[in-house]
């Protein structure tokens, strides 16, 4: 197997045809479709290649880019051995240091540190012998979010009171012994507005989207019933997004910044999205060519 570039993906999305009712796995193909054509426009061959197969050789790759390996918050002991390994093999984009930093949302003091307007957030240590009813006690916050720091698809994420604080903490406590949590006001608007998703490859926004949660629901995954419709943010969405990626150290070639308009009118990042994030290139094509430019010039 031989190729400029490796397009991470993982084992059950390595087919190179969909069912007709396989939206999903069509999403992927289509999306890496998109990124294939604008590589070869730059003179870059690419492979998409499971990240776990045993028998590859990643030092045959010229840049190892991460795109859907959509199962490492569930396989992340081996996933980081991994990343140890093939880190000396070749040359992964995101970096490495990039990859291990974003797996952990603990990454959100860091970019408060930095000067960036994030969702205000506490971190559920391991082992904590608070409850939940305790930590809401804490905050003063009557309306909350729980969630694994090392997490995606909305994994074990629970909208928290003090009439259900006891029945969530009765459920995440075992968890809780071995993985730390965080905890987030619930921001009421993600119900009405969504969050808002811009993408930014080499430092520059790209294009953008909005998340809705369906009905009820505070969860805007697709696995959730959530959907997604292009979005055209503000200046000063796109001026935070920038900003987000460039207190990243060293500076992501692509990434997602989702957005949530808190608390009076507030702006803030949710979520950085560094590792494998969804970009919705098949809603605007033309951003695979400024995905592939920036693959070119980390290469």
């Amino acid at each position: 197997m031989t190729a400029d570039v490796a397009l991470l993906t993982e084992r059950r999305y390595t087919a190179t045809a969909a069912d007709p009712d396989d939206w999903y796995l069509g999403n992927i193909l289509q999306e890496d479709g998109l990124l294939q054509a604008a590589l070869e426009r730059v003179g870059l061959s690419s492979v998409r290649v499971d990240w776990s197969r045993p028998d590859v050789d990643w030092s045959a790759f010229r840049c190892v880019v991460f795109r859907t390996t959509w199962d490492y918050f569930d396989r992340f002991d081996e996933f980081a051995a991994w990343l140890d390994r093939v880190e000396g093999q070749a040359r992964l984009c995101n970096a490495g240091s990039t990859v291990r930093w974003n797996m952990d949302k603990h990454y959100l003091a860091d970019l408060q540190a930095r000067g960036v307007d994030v969702v205000p957030s506490r971190f559920i240590e391991r082992g904590s012998p608070l409850s939940l009813h305790d930590w809401l006690d804490a905050t003063g916050w009557d309306d909350a979010v729980v969630k694994p720091c090392v997490s995606g698809a909305a994994r074990l994420t629970y909208r928290i009171n003090r009439a259900n604080a006891s029945e969530v903490d009765a459920v995440v406590r075992p968890y809780l012994a071995a993985e730390a949590f965080l905890l987030q006001p619930f921001e009421a608007g993600v119900q009405r507005h969504g969050e808002d998703s811009l993408i930014v490859f080499g430092g520059r926004y790209s294009h953008a989207v909005k998340k809705l949660p369906k009905a009820g629901d505070f969860r805007v995954q697709d696995d959730h019933g959530g959907t997604v419709r292009p979005h055209q943010p503000t200046p000063e969405q796109i001026a935070m997004a920038e900003r987000a990626m460039a207190a990243c150290h060293p500076a992501p070639a692509y990434g997602r910044v989702d957005l949530v308009q808190g608390t009076a009118g507030r702006l803030a990042v949710m979520e950085l999205e560094l590792i494998e994030p969804e970009l919705w290139m098949r809603l605007r094509p033309e951003a695979a060519t400024a995905f592939a430019a920036a693959i070119a010039a980390f290469i």
